[in-house]
């Protein structure tokens, strides 16, 4: 019997994402407040403040400068500024945070780097992993 995609564990949190994310590629910019009803991923640089209402990705080549906050995030770019998440942050390898952090649930991996405060909101410590997957591909 084969399985099927539905039939996988999922592993990440935008494996669960449903309907196209809001985009900003790789070589774009954006500037000012941003808010997004919805999911959203990164591979570009955004500079100002941003709400995303949904799942936030950004990729090891992305760059945010300035505040966000997100219902759950997945990082392996650069964040300088604060970051919230309502749920679960996994912070990659390749991430460089600087400001704070908060999150009910954050899993940061051997090598990223966070140059502020860490705080966790759930009943969880900070899980730390070695991160084996591809930060290009996802993989």
């Amino acid at each position: 019997m084969s399985e099927t995609s539905a039939d996988r564990p999922r592993r990440r949190i935008f494996d669960q994402v449903s309907g196209a994310p809001t985009l900003i590629g790789a070589g774009s910019e954006f500037e000012g407040e941003l808010k997004v009803n919805g999911p959203m991923s990164l591979g570009g640089t955004i500079v100002g403040d941003g709400t995303i209402d949904g799942a936030l990705s950004i990729a090891r080549d992305g760059h945010w400068r300035g505040n966000v906050a997100a219902r759950s995030a997945i990082v392996a770019g650069t964040i300088t500024g604060d970051v919230t998440v309502e749920a679960k942050l996994e912070i990659g390898k390749t991430a460089i945070i600087r400001g704070s952090v908060r999150a009910r649930v954050i899993a940061i991996a051997d090598g990223a780097i966070v140059d502020g405060q860490m705080t966790v909101t759930g009943d969880q410590p900070v899980m730390r992993f070695e991160e084996k997957r591809d930060a290009r591909t996802g993989a």
